[in-house]
């Protein structure tokens, strides 16, 4: 028995499942969820022993079969039809809200739009709709502005695809203290991504900013310098040093 993580979607959030058959990284399975079959792919593979509680985790149903495929790519093609009726249903019933994808189950049962709204909106006529005409149970979920850019995609402030879009499996919290730990000016055109939240590489290099952080002082501090008074007036973290000034001179003190 071993524990695969999957994802339902290119770069989605990834689950723990458990086979007592081998797998390998990017093969297909169908696994079964609270929504229904959903096919999902190997992310990784790990030892149970890395695994606190086996047993609470759900076990994969099979790997990918043709007639699997089949309905898969047939899914993908119905929900591109859905999406655009979906787009059309909420221009002609005025909903404030964008709808930015649709997915099927792999076995039908559920029908998942994903949108993006700035306030609280009223979808259930959109969902009666929908559910007329598609004869399936629909689920509508409104997402945060991280997770419309992660679906968007676009180019980041570094010049290449977000990071979301590209790799991240797992959109973990950004907070304004990542940016004052890495002396960074607290300028939103500066610290903010593509979705007007803080940039997720901020949370890259924290562990090393606090670790190289460690007995400097903040600026503004006073200190002791070859025995006369002085004031802090720069620091450089990842030098681990800061400079001092005494009486109008400057000295870089590095912290060992």
């Amino acid at each position: 028995m071993k524990i695969y993580g999957l994802t339902y979607y290119d770069n989605g959030k990834v689950y723990n499942f458990k086979a007592d058959f081998e797998l390998s990284k990017n093969d297909l399975v169908v696994v079964e969820t609270d929504k229904g079959l959903q096919a999902a792919k190997v992310n990784y593979v790990k030892d149970p022993k890395d695994s606190e509680s086996i047993r609470e985790i759900k076990p994969i149903l099979r790997k990918f079969t043709q007639d699997d495929e089949k309905k898969y790519f047939s899914n993908l093609k119905d929900a591109k039809e859905v999406f655009e009726k979906a787009k059309e249903l909420v221009k002609k019933l005025e909903i404030d809200m964008r709808v930015l994808s649709a997915a099927y189950t792999l076995d039908k049962e559920a029908l998942i739009i994903n949108f993006v709204s700035d306030d609280r909106v009223d979808f259930r006529e959109l969902a009666k709709k929908l559910a007329s005409l598609y004869k399936t149970r629909i689920e509508l979920h409104q997402v945060g502005a991280r997770d419309k850019a992660k679906e968007v995609c676009g180019i980041g402030k570094c010049g290449q695809t977000l990071c979301c879009s590209r790799f991240l499996t797992q959109l973990n919290s950004v907070t304004m203290n990542m940016a004052k730990d890495q002396n960074l000016a607290l300028n939103p055109t500066k610290i903010n991504g593509a979705c007007g939240r803080l940039l997720c590489c901020l949370a890259y290099e924290e562990d090393v900013y606090l670790e190289c952080s460690k007995n400097l002082p903040k600026v503004g501090q006073k200190r002791k310098y070859q025995g006369k008074d002085g004031v802090v007036t720069s620091v450089d973290i990842l030098k681990k040093s800061y400079t001092i000034t005494v009486d109008d001179e400057k000295f870089e003190v590095t912290v060992e």
